[in-house]
């Protein structure tokens, strides 16, 4: 057993050492595949002997599906917001202020302000114990489970120097590569976009499933210190030791010894900041001393000697070469601008979102405009501007396209709608292939296929829609270019292990325009099998929590067209799931029937969404906002002070937890 501990110990100790190169010094010093066969065989080890526990042993980074109920912790050291300034004058008043409070000599730390979610992480014996996010600065949601999948945070730091306890401040930010994939996936799905890469880390570092955390790719930068016997009283020099012990500390911290280097380099970095892979939006300008910042103390918000300077909204101006068009799974034909390319965010961009007809008319567009871009929760960049003083030798005017750009169908535009549409969704091949391609995500039917393997399979004419996947051999796949006997054993287990998929991922996978994740899921509560989903009518549809008459429409719309009701006729052969099983069945009551509950605050004993599960299970209604229809209330810690004043003048009942899990009793 002795060997075994040793080898588990020697395994993790290597896997250390490379998530440090690797994600510190993007130096990796072993390829991914070795890697991996590492790892597996540490959680391979760790399974058979889970005496050996370790909460940071590096195979923690995958994740876990344990539901993670935040609980409040207070900071031993409050975390005090920044004052911001915007011009170089109030930089100088804060200079000057600082010295004449000082009177003595001094230098300035000028590093850049990352743009994302604050995070305290605590390491005790130089291994992490605690992360903790900002809250209210006082007190803030322990979030170490979901920050220890976060790849540059060590779990154990590096070097025999580290002091027994310390406290790092920093971002987890969100890199502009992995908000791209992101927004484009949840684009793909019909759910909401993140308005910036903050958004969503913030939303990220909260979610209960570690795994999908893991997912997301977030990345940590560190930019403070503390404790009570720190290594220096320089905040650089602890800043480069802490670098030196594993933490991701930006090495574009600068010390400045005058106001002149102070803007040289926010000059620099007004500029450079846009070759970055990750969203800044200024500078932080410290006093180095501790001694000095200590002597300079803080008010009851900011400390003084500390300030942030605030960029200008970061802009591009480039030319528009052409506009192309795309068409997607549901038919909608969406412009993009193809421009010179430009540097913008950390990113080269090369084409832009003009969203619709009205936008490109707003804006007056013709061919070779100089145009204003930005980046922001966009999968790809938008046009906000023109700069029309600069027009020379005027290309034509952009005038929205009447074709399908793939199969040549005239468009069509609904009255309350501002996209054209291709009508022609059974013969227009990118929205067949793109029906296909949703029907396959993770989040429905989650089957290993990609969007060049659906396009060879449809090429070849072994499938014309999802539920031909179903009925694909051995010997249809394994003579294919670059497939052979493995590759085709993988796609078609992962095909049969989808036919496990739970009823409200099915309704999901099916496509109905505007029927969503979320939406799916409450229509499934609402009607437990698809032939009842498939007879109701609209009032029914509309009475059903959060469905409105556009989803309602959409629904019943699907099931009249008898193409889409032989599809899912065809998928029910195969034995996919189109009722709720028999578990959930069991756990539907009428408790709560006719009854509106608002959530408000955070929680102990289950996450919001579980309380938003458990109404809709006990056949309540979530509604989002107080109103004389509200009969209760859930109210947890902090609620919002908003919703308590309206619940009073309203005399709407507030209940807490427990009284609400004695209702579900």
């Amino acid at each position: 057993m002795e060997s075994v501990k040793l080898q588990i110990e020697s395994l993790r100790s290597q896997l250390h050492e490379h998530n440090y190169n690797y994600y510190v010094l993007s130096q990796p010093t072993i390829s991914d595949f070795e890697f991996d066969r590492l790892m597996r065989q540490l959680m391979e080890l760790e399974a058979a002997y889970p005496e050996y526990y370790d909460p940071n042993s590096p195979s923690v980074r995958v994740g876990s599906d344990i539901n993670n109920n935040f609980t409040q912790v207070v900071h031993r050291f409050p975390m005090l917001s920044l004052q911001n300034t915007y011009s170089e004058g109030e930089v100088t008043d804060f200079y000057n202020r600082v010295k004449r409070t000082l009177n003595e000599e001094f230098e300035i730390v000028c590093e850049l302000k990352f743009d994302g979610t604050s995070i305290s992480l605590v390491y005790e014996n130089g291994r992490l114990t605690r992360a903790v996010t900002r809250g209210d600065g006082r007190k803030g949601d322990d979030v170490t489970a979901n920050a220890r999948t976060i790849r540059n945070i060590p779990l154990v730091l590096k070097g025999d120097d580290v002091p027994p306890y310390i406290e790092v401040r920093g971002e987890i930010l969100m890199p502009w590569s992995s908000f791209d994939a992101l927004n484009k996936e949840r684009a793909e799905q019909e759910e909401p976009l993140f308005a910036n890469p903050r958004n969503a880390a913030s939303g990220t570092l909260k979610m209960q499933d570690s795994r999908v955390v893991a997912s997301r790719k977030l990345e940590s930068y560190i930019y403070s210190m503390l404790g009570d016997s720190l290594p220096s009283r320089s905040h650089f020099e602890n800043m480069t030791l802490a670098r030196g012990w594993g933490l991701n500390v930006s090495d574009t911290m600068r010390k400045c010894g005058t106001l002149e280097e102070i803007f040289a380099y926010l000059k620099e970095w007004d500029v450079a900041r846009k070759t970055l892979p990750v969203i800044t939006d200024g500078v932080v300008l410290k006093v180095d001393s501790l001694t000095q910042q200590r002597n300079l103390g803080a008010t009851s918000k900011f400390p003084r000697w500390s300030i942030a300077f605030k960029f200008s909204a970061e802009q591009a101006v480039t030319r528009l070469e052409s506009v192309s068009y795309q068409v997607g799974r549901t038919g909608a034909v969406t412009p993009v601008a193809n421009l010179e390319p430009v540097l913008l965010s950390g990113t080269t961009v090369k084409r832009a979102s003009l969203y619709n007809e009205d936008a490109i008319l707003a804006l007056d567009l013709h061919i070779g405009d100089r145009v204003y871009v930005e980046k922001g929760g966009e999968i790809i960049p938008k046009i906000t501007g023109v700069d029309k003083e600069a027009r020379f030798l005027l290309g034509d005017r952009v005038t929205f396209t009447r074709k399908c750009p793939d199969c040549g169908t005239p468009l069509v535009r609904n009255e309350d709608e501002a996209a054209y549409y291709c009508p022609n969704s059974e013969g227009c091949p990118t929205q067949i292939k793109g029906r296909i391609e949703h029907f396959v995500t993770r989040k429905a039917m989650d089957i290993t296929i990609g969007p060049e393997t659906i396009n060879l399979l449809y090429e070849k004419g072994l499938i014309s829609d999802a539920a031909d996947l179903y009925r694909l051999r051995f010997e249809d796949l394994v003579y294919l270019e670059r497939w052979g006997q493995t590759s085709a054993n993988n796609l078609l287990e992962s095909i049969e292990r989808s036919k496990s998929v739970s009823y409200e991922r099915v309704l999901y996978a099916l496509g109905i325009r505007f029927v969503g994740e979320t939406v799916a899921r409450k229509l499934a509560q609402a009607f437990p099998d698809i032939d009842q989903l498939a007879q109701a009518t609209v009032e029914q549809l509309v009475a059903v929590d959060e469905i409105g008459e556009r989803i309602a429409r959409s629904v019943t719309a699907y099931f009249a067209n008898t193409l889409c009701v032989d599809f899912v006729r065809r998928l029910r052969q195969y034995g996919l799931q189109f009722a709720l099983s028999q578990e959930m069945l069991a756990a539907k009551t009428d408790k709560l029937k006719g009854l509106s509950i608002v959530i408000s605050g955070t929680f102990e004993l289950h996450s919001r969404d579980e309380y938003k599960a458990m109404i809709l299970q006990n056949g309540g209604k979530n509604s989002g906002s107080v109103s004389k229809n509200t009969d209760y209330i859930l109210a947890g810690e902090n609620m919002g002070p908003a919703k308590l004043e309206k619940a009073g003048k309203l005399g709407v009942k507030i209940i807490d937890e427990k009284a609400f899990l004695e209702m579900l009793q």
